[in-house]
C-alpha cells in the first residue's frame, strides 16, 4: 500500500499490487459560484432562437431553376404534341413572360421562397429555402405574440 491507497498486499488478489491512476476521470468545478454571476455571451442562452438569415442570391437562382424546369417540360410537351420548332420558340417565351410575370407578383406580396415543381415540401438539404420558412415563421409568432425584434 501506497499512500493509503491500494491493496496492503497482493496476496490472494490474482494481481501483482500495481496501482493505476484513472486518467479519463474528470474532476467537477469547484468554483461554481463564480460561473453563476457570470453573464450569458453574445448568442449564448438564447435556446436556438438565432437562426443563419437565408442567402437572398440563392433563394433567386432557385427561383430561375425552378421557371426553367417549368419551360423545359412544357417544350418536351409542345413537341411531343407536333409543333413546330418557330410555335415552340414563341409558346416558351410567352410562358417564361407569365412565369416571371407571377413571381415579381409573389415578391410583391413577401413571398421568397421558390415553390418545388413536383413536391408539396421543401427538402431538408435546401438550407436557404428552409432558413427563409424559419424567418417568416418566427416573424408571424412575433407580430403574434406582440414581441419586436428587439425583445430577444
Amino acid at each position: 500500500m501506497y499512500n493509503g491507497i491500494g491493496l496492503t498486499t497482493p496476496r490472494g488478489s490474482g494481481t501483482n499490487g500495481y496501482v493505476q491512476s484513472n486518467i479519463f476521470f474528470v474532476k467537477p468545478k469547484t468554483n461554481r459560484l463564480t460561473d453563476a454571476k457570470r453573464r450569458f455571451e453574445d448568442g449564448q442562452g438564447t435556446a436556438g432562437l438565432i437562426t443563419k438569415k437565408p442567402n437572398r442570391d440563392i433563394l433567386e437562382h432557385d427561383r430561375k431553376r425552378q421557371i426553367e424546369l417549368r419551360l423545359v417540360i412544357l417544350e418536351d410537351k409542345l413537341i411531343e404534341q407536333g409543333f413546330t420548332e418557330s410555335e415552340i420558340a414563341d409558346k416558351l417565351v410567352e410562358a417564361r413572360k407569365a412565369l416571371e410575370a407571377q413571381q415579381e407578383k409573389d415578391e410583391e406580396e413577401g413571398e421568397i421562397i421558390p415553390t418545388p415543381t413536383h413536391q408539396n415540401k421543401v427538402s431538408d438539404t435546401q438550407t436557404h429555402q428552409v432558413a427563409a420558412r424559419k424567418e417568416k415563421q418566427m416573424e408571424t409568432f412575433r407580430a403574434a405574440l406582440g414581441i419586436g425584434v428587439s425583445g430577444l
